[in-house]
């Protein structure tokens, strides 16, 4: 079970990832056609494969513990939690079979944060495909590896995270006191995008966001859970543009005042949103709509599309000391459940 160590006072980084060295053999009769494996690439860097397709190329400190704790100074940060790549939930395979990914991703994960001292934290995968499969895979990631939370998508095989069938996932979320950290994934509306395939992450992920953090909204999630933590990534994406026209027809369209409970605005106020939006101004306008209660750290490390500088552009966007001290660490330590002497020097 992975410690909580007391650190310095440094940011915390909700929003980084990891993809293991090497991927499990297949434990089966049939290894599924996108059960992930890994070929050599340049020195330090692995091509992820997927069917057959080179997925991604990424570096070793996907899963170098000593190289990612190197990196933290220089970003601002004093510790980092991680999660798989979002490629790897796999909520498209059998759930038995990604059931068995997942279980070692998991593992690795409290690996690298039992090698790290304290400054990794981690957030499980669990097979959402199956939600009684997934609340097993939970209460595992949480109870025996001592996980904060998990990270789930915004979809599951296009189903919103709103969607009912999804509630009594969230309702042992909010037993267990579980984090629950909303990563984009396969996004909606790919056919509409002109131009390469980097546009899923730079265009397409936020809209997904967008629709995902909307759909927790007016489906009352939070109004039946309300102890439940849930964050979303890229700064809650389209939220914050959508939310002004949410929030009018809710006054306008009586179907709408009925079938949400509580007015958007201030649902969207007791949502958890990470800082990944690369412009200080926007980070303003996010603190304007959200609140600075609700905004934590967050970068896509290792990536090569990731915030090198996350709390510097905090630090620029012209908060008062005590607001950086919650967007940089405070807000994630209450996001994650962590003991208060985690930020004691």
């Amino acid at each position: 079970m992975s410690s909580l160590m007391p650190c310095g006072c440094g940011g915390i980084d909700v929003h980084a990832h990891v993809v293991p060295e090497n991927f499990p053999t297949y434990m089966g009769r049939m290894v599924p056609a996108d059960w992930p494996s890994m070929a050599p690439a340049q020195p330090c860097h692995r091509s992820v494969m997927i069917a057959g397709k080179n997925y991604r190329t990424v570096s070793d400190k996907c899963w170098d513990v000593a190289k990612r704790l190197q990196d933290l100074p220089a970003m601002g940060l004093d510790m980092q939690v991680v999660s798989p790549m979002p490629e790897l939930l796999s909520y498209w395979m059998a759930p038995e079979d990604a059931q068995q990914l997942l279980r070692f991703l998991n593992e690795q994960i409290a690996a690298m944060a039992a090698e790290s001292g304290g400054r990794l934290l981690g957030l499980g995968a669990v097979p959402l495909q199956d939600v009684d499969l997934a609340i097993r895979e939970l209460e595992y990631v949480v109870k025996e590896l001592g996980f904060p939370g998990v990270e789930i998508g915004s979809n599951i095989n296009g189903a919103p995270v709103g969607a009912p069938a999804f509630d009594a996932f969230f309702e042992a979320c909010e037993e267990l006191g579980a984090a629950v950290f909303v990563h984009a994934i396969r996004p909606a509306g790919m056919e509409r995008l002109v131009g390469p395939a980097p546009l899923q992450q730079v265009l397409g992920y936020p809209s997904d966001v967008g629709l995902a953090a909307a759909s927790v909204i007016t489906s009352n999630l939070l109004v039946r859970r309300p102890q439940l933590r849930i964050a979303f990534s890229h700064g809650g994406g389209t939220l914050a543009s959508l939310l002004p026209r949410l929030q009018q027809g809710w006054g306008v369209f009586p179907a709408l005042r009925e079938a949400v409970q509580q007015a958007p605005t201030e649902q969207a106020r007791r949502l958890f949103y990470d800082t990944l939006v690369f412009d200080a101004p926007t980070l303003r306008h996010l603190v304007n709509v959200f609140g600075e209660t609700q905004l934590m750290v967050g970068t896509d490390y290792p990536f090569n599309f990731h915030d090198h500088t996350p709390v510097q552009r905090i630090e620029t966007a012209g908060f008062d000391a005590g607001m950086t001290a919650s967007i940089t660490r405070q807000n994630a330590e209450r996001f994650l459940g962590l003991p208060k002497k985690v930020s004691s020097v």
